[in-house]
């Protein structure tokens, strides 16, 4: 096609048309919903099941290093979600529990979890697995286990990660940044995580366990709750 009078240059070109469907960037994606329970595995594990996991556990449990293991050896799609790193998203003001809690550091761990429950409730309605991780205390039910129910929905697995005291603080000391916690804080939180026992949670006492091991205890533990699931 000839320029215009006096160009030399090449032909001007024009924006393409609109992609065929089948384009990447147009895909149709399914909105999330509420989560429901899985349907029971056909072989050992948790197999080709998709599933959302909430493994709860205090600082220093092991939390976000199983789960990642956990998610990245499954071999069917499947996503990990970790609540420390979403709340970290707030890049100015944030509001760190550490130097006083307040309305805004609640404000912002609520945020952080609805974060996560949408994302959860997405990767599944698009046939991706999730693992979420997060420190929920029992004696907060309607804040902690609850609201992730109402977050994500009624097919959530919880675990409970629950080393000892000793191994824990160990784990806490090789932290760094505000992920850190003192010892008399360490020690409140697990001493509070104390209170899953009894709950009809599924606990994992990963204290002699290297991550391999938990990432397989794990698994066998989903497998039981797929198959018969806690009342919670």
């Amino acid at each position: 096609m000839p320029g215009p009078a006096g160009w030399t240059g090449p032909a001007p070109q024009h924006a393409p048309g609109p992609p065929a469907r089948e384009t990447t960037g147009h895909v149709q994606l399914p909105p999330g919903g509420p989560v429901p329970l899985p349907a029971p595995p056909a072989e050992p594990g948790t197999g080709t099941a998709t599933l959302a996991v909430l493994l709860i556990g205090p600082a220093g449990a092991g939390k976000t290093t199983v789960a990642k293991l956990w998610a990245g050896r499954r071999r069917v799609p499947t996503a990990h979600v970790s609540l420390d790193d979403v709340r970290e998203w707030v890049c100015s003001g944030f509001a760190d529990p550490q130097t006083g809690w307040n309305d805004h550091s609640e404000a912002q761990y609520r945020l952080a979890r609805r974060t996560c429950g949408f994302a959860a409730r997405n990767f599944l309605a698009n046939g991706i697995s999730c693992i979420l991780d997060d420190a929920v205390f029992p004696d907060r039910p309607v804040v902690g286990l609850g609201g992730w129910k109402r977050h994500v929905g009624p097919g959530l697995l919880p675990v409970v990660l629950l080393p000892g005291l000793e191994v824990v603080l160990e784990r806490n000391a090789a932290r760094s940044g505000n992920r850190r916690l003192s010892d008399e804080e360490v020690a409140r939180i697990h001493g509070r995580m104390a209170g899953w026992y009894g709950s009809g949670l599924p606990i994992i006492d990963n204290s002699t366990y290297d991550v391999e091991t938990t990432a397989r205890v794990l698994d066998d533990v989903l497998a039981r709750s797929i198959a018969s699931p806690p009342a919670w």
